[in-house]
């Protein structure tokens, strides 16, 4: 007689705890979309069919992970990098499973429909083929410590409150332009030049001035906070001078650990500096940056350049370019995008001990006399 074939354990279904004489080991694999409050998952059993997706709680879903490792079977599972944060990751991987959070991707690009269940089965799919030895099936990312995660958010604090400060300022220029014709300069809610603002000002507009005012010079404590915090980080080290301690601290704390790029192409790629491309045979394209990588050291990495062609007359990149900087003012942006992807690779054999400062052509300074640091 032939037995019946055993079923694989259902997401909605408990699995009991194994007894002495254990069945079979499983091997599932779970592509989750992940929401505020829901987790859609599709499941495969070891390379079964994908069952239909279904919508489980948080808490239902980490229980049912840590029952199948419990029975001594393992749980694989994938979800898109999103604004939830690694939580979730977090959470997966002390229930035992071997969690993997990738680049968001664009899953069905040749169907004209979209939908959670859809994009569950897909990520479920891919991680099937992942497992399998495809690995370009799926872009897992770095997951950051929490420490890590702590020290890349103060900088990224800090630069919302640059904005908010913008925005404030801006607010009250034009709320004295519609009332008064009339703008007001950089730095116009400072105590030394508010003052006489004020008395210039209508009464209307300054009374709806003054709350600002309180609220820039709130934003504007709190910005100089962030900004002391992050240059004590690098306060002992000598700087190039013209990049800065409070760019080397923003770029570390965005990069979380230099050591993790073995060849100098992967810094620059994760800049997103690089060239996109479109060659076929003998002809090759080149087009637009791809803009593929990390968008906060993008913006470090060119302002830092425009300094340092000013007081790093020595660097190597610099003098590369010398003779095309000569030109007009749209191919000059194009070379400082360049420097830029030159510049994550030189900062990145420098944080890594491969070469020195002198051999990449800077002039170092300590922290405390240092030149223009980045804004």
């Amino acid at each position: 007689m032939h037995s019946a074939p055993q079923t694989s354990p259902q997401l909605n279904s408990p699995v009991a705890t194994p007894s002495s004489a254990p069945g079979p080991r499983h091997v599932f694999k779970l592509g989750l979309d992940v929401d505020l409050h829901f987790v859609v998952t599709a499941l495969q059993c070891d390379h079964g069919p994908i069952k239909p997706a279904q919508k489980f709680t948080r808490a239902r879903l980490l229980a049912w992970v840590q029952e199948q490792v419990a029975a001594g079977h393992t749980v694989h599972t994938v979800y898109e990098c999103c604004g939830f944060g690694y939580t979730l990751h977090e959470a997966l991987t002390v229930a035992g499973a071997h969690s993997l959070v990738t680049t968001p991707l664009r899953l069905s690009p040749e169907r004209r429909r979209k939908n959670d269940r859809l994009d569950a089965r897909q990520l479920c799919v891919r991680l099937s083929r992942h497992l399998d030895g495809h690995a370009h099936e799926l872009a897992p990312i770095r997951i950051p410590t929490r420490a890590e995660q702590e020290r890349r958010e103060t900088g990224r604090q800090r630069e919302f409150w640059k904005r908010e400060l913008r925005r404030l300022e801006n607010h009250g220029r034009a709320l004295r332009l519609e009332f008064e014709h009339q703008t007001l300069p950089a730095g116009w809610a400072g105590p030394r030049k508010w003052k006489p603002l004020a008395a210039q000002c209508s009464e209307f507009v300054r009374a709806q001035l003054e709350p600002v005012v309180a609220q820039i010079r709130a934003c504007k404590v709190q910005l100089d906070a962030l900004t002391a915090q992050l240059e004590a980080r690098v306060a002992h080290e000598k700087i190039p001078a013209g990049l800065g301690a409070l760019t080397v601290a923003l770029m570390d704390a965005e990069v979380c650990d230099w050591d993790r790029f073995q060849h100098r192409k992967a810094p620059a790629s994760y800049s997103g500096c690089c060239p996109s491309e479109h060659s076929s045979g003998g002809v090759q394209r080149f087009g637009h940056i791809d803009r593929h990588g990390n968008k906060h050291l993008r913006v470090l990495l060119v302002e830092a350049v425009w300094r340092l062609l000013r007081w790093q007359p020595g660097w190597h990149a610099r003098l590369k370019y010398l003779p095309k900087l000569k030109h007009g003012a749209s191919l000059k942006k194009k070379i400082a995008v360049a420097l830029a992807r030159q510049l994550i690779v030189d900062v990145w054999r420098w944080r890594t001990g491969r070469a020195t400062a002198a051999e990449l052509g800077w002039t170092l300074k300590s922290a405390p006399d240092e030149g223009p640091a980045g804004q």
